[in-house]
């Protein structure tokens, strides 16, 4: 929308910054439930001030309830030699997320019921849970588990399942305005940077920064479990949804890749027709827009049909569509910390449409008004900018008919959202018009 070289330091220094809480929260083992989860959000905690929930397992939500808290200390496989072949504390993929305790000796042939791999990538360590299903098991590289001899293999599993609790964050920004936009990314990967240690330091990041300004409205950030974790959230909160105006879910925010939106399922609501605009006005060409399918994050439990929030889904590649994903090459060398800056800035720039984009209604609507002894032509000036600027002061003039949001200007237009909305503050000053 608007080049900002005069924030070209302050990118640079936030996109270390996020990279750094990457590289913090990389080593933990998260999940959708434990200890994991709880020290992701300390360490967010140190940025924004984060309200901690903990909902006690057995918990109604809906058709689902809180599970049972899972913790891990150590597990690993030694071979028919005592060496160590698979090492959580190495990398903690290893282990299939949610593994119930577990501790003995078996053969090769009983091990391998045991054992995921990627035969179409055999360098990498697959990422897989067993949340509702009880079950342990390991992940390997498939050139591992091809040499694999026979013989008897220790297996330990030093784990609980037991009554605890579900632990999300939530930070509220209020605004001059009760409506509400929320903002929501999954704490559940163990070490995957892209996904979604990405979307927790951008999350984090904007949260810093919008409590920093005065935003027209609130924001609700939720740093949350994935599914379990959003489909609680709205079974405690439903007195509030009728605040939300929009939100987003974000998350694949650090790789190479352009942007894809995924729209909400209402299809055209105000954050679906603002993204939709700025990709292909701004990223034209490179950036993809996705209609709303009921499979993917968590905008799928805020648009299911019992709430059809208006929530989209922001990422740059989208799941499944790397193959990077769910592995263990979803490392720190995979995120980059200038995209991560490239991601916050996109994210404040829709917010920032979102903040101006106004409905307003023209205070002298027979016949242009006289924009010189206003001293709005002297200011306009006779270069190309001042000539778009004029054009966009009397583009906004003849739309303030209540009828109009700005957007709709800028796209009939063809003139930039960002030129459109200081056209609409000059005139604001000149008290030309009022928002209706």
């Amino acid at each position: 929308m608007v080049s900002r070289p005069e924030l070209s330091d302050h990118r640079k220094k936030t996109s270390q910054e996020m990279y750094r809480l990457i590289e913090e929260l990389y080593p933990i083992c998260r999940s959708i439930t434990g200890n994991g989860v709880r020290e992701t959000l300390k360490a967010i905690g140190k940025l924004v001030p984060l309200d901690t929930v903990e909902v006690p397992s057995g918990t109604p939500a809906f058709d689902w309830e809180v599970p049972r808290e899972w913790n891990v200390k150590d597990a690993y496989i030694l071979d028919p030699y005592g060496k160590k072949i698979v090492d959580f504390k190495q990398l903690n993929l290893h282990l299939l997320n949610y593994s119930i305790p577990f501790n003995g000796k078996m053969p090769l042939t009983e091990l391998k019921k045991h054992l995921f791999t990627l035969p179409d990538k055999p360098d990498l360590v697959p990422y897989r849970t067993s949340y509702y299903k009880e079950a342990w098991g390991f992940c390997m590289t498939q050139h591992q588990y091809d040499s694999l001899e026979e013989g008897e293999y220790q297996v330990v599993v030093d784990s609980t399942l037991e009554d605890g609790h579900l632990t999300y964050g939530e930070y509220h920004i209020p605004g001059r305005r009760e409506e509400e936009f929320l903002i929501s990314t999954h704490t559940c990967h163990p070490s995957l940077c892209n996904d979604n240690l990405s979307g927790i330091a951008v999350a984090t990041f904007l949260a810093k920064e919008l409590a920093a300004s005065q935003p027209e409205f609130s924001y609700r950030f939720l740093f949350i479990p994935g599914t379990i974790g959003s489909i609680t959230w709205l079974s405690r909160n439903e007195s509030l949804l009728g605040r939300i105006i929009g939100g987003l879910v974000i998350t694949l925010l650090g790789d190479d890749s352009d942007f894809t939106y995924k729209t909400s399922r209402q299809g055209n609501s105000p954050i679906d027709r603002i993204a939709r605009y700025y990709l292909n006005s701004q990223r034209e060409g490179h950036s993809k827009i996705r209609d709303f399918i009921p499979y993917g994050y968590d905008e799928r439990q805020y648009c299911s049909p019992g709430f059809n929030l208006p929530v989209g889904c922001l990422t740059r590649n989208s799941y499944g569509e790397f193959p990077e994903y769910h592995t263990s090459a979803d490392n720190l060398q995979f995120v980059k910390p200038e995209r991560l800056a490239e991601s916050l800035e996109v994210i404040q720039d829709l917010v920032s449409i979102l903040e101006n984009n106004h409905y307003f209604i023209n205070l002298n609507p027979k016949g242009e008004p006289q924009l010189g002894k206003r001293g709005l032509y002297d200011r306009l000036g006779g270069g190309n900018e001042g000539k778009e600027l004029q054009l966009a002061i009397l583009w906004v003039l003849n739309y303030s008919d209540g009828d109009h949001d700005l957007l709709d200007v800028a796209e009939k237009s063809g003139i930039d959202v960002g030129v459109i909305i200081h056209a609409a503050r000059l005139l604001r000053e000149k008290e030309l018009i009022k928002p209706s």
